[in-house]
């Protein structure tokens, strides 16, 4: 499960010249010192949302917290395994999370 989950999320990542995969055993995305996407040890993505993004997504998909190491992660939606059919979907996600954390003050 994980290794198909992996595979799509390096396959979507590839694909948006705005940002690249980091981390070899626990895989993620960041800019400005903010990560806002990471696939956990279970192969869950969670993607990091503004607020009305959020709840939009909620709306579609009925956003769940995402965890990792056991801890829930802050403004992190878990991506449901419907959401990996629609790649082109999933891809606006990464990028909304991208937009997101562009705003927010360099760390």
């Amino acid at each position: 499960m994980r290794e198909n989950v992996l595979k799509i999320y390096n396959e979507i990542v590839e694909s948006n010249p705005n940002f690249e995969r980091k981390g070899k055993t626990m895989p993620y995305t960041s800019v400005n010192g903010h990560m806002f996407s990471q696939l956990n040890k279970d192969g869950e993505l969670g993607i990091r949302l503004s607020k009305e993004d959020t709840d939009a997504f909620d709306k579609a998909y009925g956003a769940q917290p995402f965890k990792s190491y056991g801890a829930t992660m802050r403004e992190y939606v878990l991506i449901p395994k419907s959401l990996f059919i629609d790649k082109k979907k999933l891809g606006e996600y990464l990028q909304k999370g991208f937009e997101y954390v562009m705003s927010l003050p360099s760390k």
